[in-house]
């Protein structure tokens, strides 16, 4: 048994999967923390925010896990929500500046947080805010 907690890892496709790391790190305050490319192609990548990370690869026709970026669904299907120390209003210009279709603009939520929420340039929608969770129990 390991000693290693559970983490999440989201994971997400993109069929320019490097253009994502750019704009991502660039527009959302991502760090690069793992880029495996062949050929020139990024094959999977690993993002980071604090100690939490995202991974990202190439969205391929035969995907085992049936998983596409937007742009080929041509919808979405999910919002990865990312708690943020930083003034979310500025995290939000910062965004729009960058591209960013702003789906939410900054409002304060009934249950004490601040948020917004993006859609990348591949459609991916992202949520910012203050909130971090409700504290785990010492059971949980």
């Amino acid at each position: 048994m390991s000693s290693m907690p559970d983490k999440l890892f989201p994971t997400l496709r993109y069929r320019d999967p490097g253009a994502a790391v750019a704009w991502l790190c660039d527009a959302l305050g991502f760090a690069r923390h793992f880029v495996h490319e062949e050929a020139g192609q990024v094959l999977h990548a690993q993002l980071r925010r604090g100690d939490s990370l995202i991974f990202l690869g190439p969205d391929n026709p035969d995907d085992k896990y049936g998983m596409h970026s937007p742009l080929q669904l041509n919808g979405t299907n999910q919002c990865v929500c990312v708690a943020v120390s930083e003034d979310v209003d500025q995290h939000c210009e910062r965004a729009r500046a960058a591209g960013a279709a702003i789906v939410t603009e900054p409002y304060d939520t009934p249950y004490g947080a601040r948020e917004y929420s993006c859609r990348d340039p591949e459609g991916h929608i992202w949520c910012f805010g203050t909130y971090y969770g409700e504290p785990l129990q010492p059971s949980e």
